[in-house]
């Protein structure tokens, strides 16, 4: 590898990381202000979405100019596809991340109760999220299994929740207005936890070189 491709490597990997570090936080930002009912901590992450989206176009630039440049193979070629790969699954969590902070504005006033089960499925989805960037930033790609297999976890919350909320409407008319919104920033929840499963799938991908997109079977392996 040449100096120059090294240094720009390495500038990348610091952009995607602080790029990683915005989506996250944008996420915890957003379920928390639904959890306290915090119309004000909700609009900073919809004012935030802008950021984001141009963070995506800036890394998404920077790999071009690299391949351009450069032409990479093997390894190098694997790491850059790897990064714009990881850079769309982060700006679509960002997108739901602002999905989640409208339903928080919609539940703040008057505050609705927000479902024990929902808390629940948020921390397994910003842990996935968490470990899913830190299997990336460590090429960890044994902590990148747990993440893609914790994902069961999170599709089983999603479904009970949305089936007591469908029970929840159908019994009481005046239910389901929140009862939608609800159902929405489950739904959001549930795909942010998709991507971060993407982006571990990512890492096995850049780690090993194996695709275990749609392959279980290759996912049990320690």
């Amino acid at each position: 590898m040449s100096k120059h491709l090294e240094r720009d490597l390495e500038r990348l990997q610091k952009h995607i990381v602080q790029f990683a570090g915005i989506v996250e936080e944008s996420i915890y930002k957003a379920v928390r202000a639904m959890q306290d009912h915090n119309a004000d901590q909700a609009a900073e992450v919809i004012d935030g979405d802008e950021a984001i989206n141009q963070a995506e176009n800036d890394i998404t630039e920077e790999c071009l100019k690299i391949m351009a440049l450069y032409q990479p193979v093997a390894t190098d070629l694997r790491r850059i596809a790897t990064t714009l790969m990881i850079t769309t699954d982060l700006e679509r969590m960002g997108d739901q991340a602002k999905h989640v902070a409208e339903a928080a504005v919609a539940l703040a006033s008057p505050p609705v109760a927000i479902p024990n089960k929902f808390s629940q499925m948020t921390d397994i989805a910003l842990t996935m999220v968490r470990q899913s960037l830190d299997s990336f930033v460590n090429l960890d790609s044994q902590l990148a299994r747990r993440v893609i297999r914790m994902d069961d976890e999170v599709d089983r919350y999603n479904d009970e929740i949305i089936a007591e909320l469908t029970l929840a409407m159908k019994q009481s008319p005046n239910a389901v207005d929140t009862g939608l919104v609800l159902f929405a920033a489950t739904r959001q929840l549930e795909r942010i936890a998709d991507h971060a499963t993407n982006i571990a799938e990512d890492v096995i991908y850049l780690i090993e070189g194996e695709i275990v997109k749609h392959r279980p079977e290759a996912i049990g392996k320690e």
